[in-house]
């Protein structure tokens, strides 16, 4: 089954959703940061580790040269061993040098913001440990996200140990397409999550069967139940 992993910064919101059963992994960056105003970056992502004992937590690099960050990355997994560090694919190849060499170090990575199956497959080749592909970017520039999953999901689990994220998903259809293509993983807003468990035939039901309950209930002088005939 494809695996989700929450993408947000927030504790309270990754708490509540774990409540639920959802949640293998965490994702952020800088823009989800500052989404969280005033917080202490590092304690932060030390609290988000700690909620689970086995699970990747994804930390973006934010300098910009290979020296800066391989420093960064180190610096970042030092914190906990859930800690994976998200380097941005660039179009010199700086990204790739910098996954190459934390792979050899055995740092986990997770080699972000792409768009294409070229820069996936470069990717995994460099030893990332998760690509991530920005299905809705990838739709805005005029590119076939679907297409793209199936193309490189083959080659991942034959030729690497590479899993493959998906991300930018702006609604829930857009987690129904990424599953049915049989990505990995799909990395999702807590807005959208939210959205998930709702349809207006499903409310309407049991709307419908609560009716007939507290109307067999008058009828027969019944005792009240909380939750009753729910699966006809």
């Amino acid at each position: 089954m494809t695996k989700i992993f929450l993408d947000t910064a927030s504790a309270s919101e990754i708490r509540e959703f774990l409540s639920w059963g959802i949640g293998d992994g965490v994702t952020t960056n800088q823009k989800i940061f500052l989404s969280e105003g005033n917080v202490d970056f590092k304690q932060r992502v030390l609290e988000i580790c700690n909620m689970k004992k086995e699970w990747p937590v994804s930390v973006e690099t934010t300098t910009h040269t290979y020296e800066e960050l391989v420093e960064e990355a180190r610096e970042y997994s030092s914190w906990h061993k859930n800690v994976v560090v998200k380097v941005a694919m660039m179009k010199d190849g700086t990204g790739l040098k910098v996954v190459k060499k934390l792979h050899d170090e055995g740092i986990k990575t997770n080699m972000t913001v792409m768009v294409t199956f070229n820069q996936l497959y470069l990717a995994a080749k460099a030893g990332a440990t998760y690509v991530s592909l920005f299905f809705n970017r990838a739709r805005d520039a005029g590119l076939d996200p679907v297409k793209t999953i199936h193309e490189i999901m083959p080659f991942l689990e034959k030729e690497t140990e590479s899993e493959l994220i998906v991300g930018s998903i702006r609604k829930p259809e857009d987690v129904e397409e990424v599953a049915s293509a049989g990505a990995h993983i799909i990395t999702i807003t807590p807005k959208v999550i939210q959205q998930m468990p709702f349809h207006q035939k499903t409310e309407d039901t049991i709307k419908e069967f609560d009716d007939a309950w507290n109307q067999f209930v008058t009828t027969n002088k019944a005792p009240p139940l909380t939750q009753a005939g729910r699966n006809t």
